[in-house]
């Protein structure tokens, strides 16, 4: 049975029209992680909600860890559950 790569969902609200940020963060995220990511969804939602995950796990959401997250803490995120041996240079330097 082939191993199947992580999926990124990120859910953001349409009524705060947040689609361009979530856009942002999975393009930068698709682009950090070529090979050890299989997906980077979109969830339409409302409410204000603003929640990443890495297959079920919530790395980041927005009321719980106050606003938004900037990108390079994102990817440390996501890098600790896809690839935890995985240096992300310059990003790992700064925090």
């Amino acid at each position: 049975m082939a191993h199947t790569k992580p999926r990124v969902t990120i859910e953001y609200c349409t009524q705060c029209r947040w689609l361009l940020r979530a856009g942002w963060m999975a393009q930068e995220l698709l682009s950090s992680f070529t090979d050890e990511l299989g997906e980077v969804a979109l969830i339409p939602s409302s409410g204000g909600v603003f929640r990443v995950c890495v297959d079920a796990e919530q790395v980041w959401e927005r009321k719980a860890d106050g606003g938004f997250p900037e990108i390079a803490v994102l990817k440390q995120r996501v890098r600790n559950i896809v690839a935890p041996q995985r240096d992300l240079g310059h990003i790992d330097d700064k925090h």
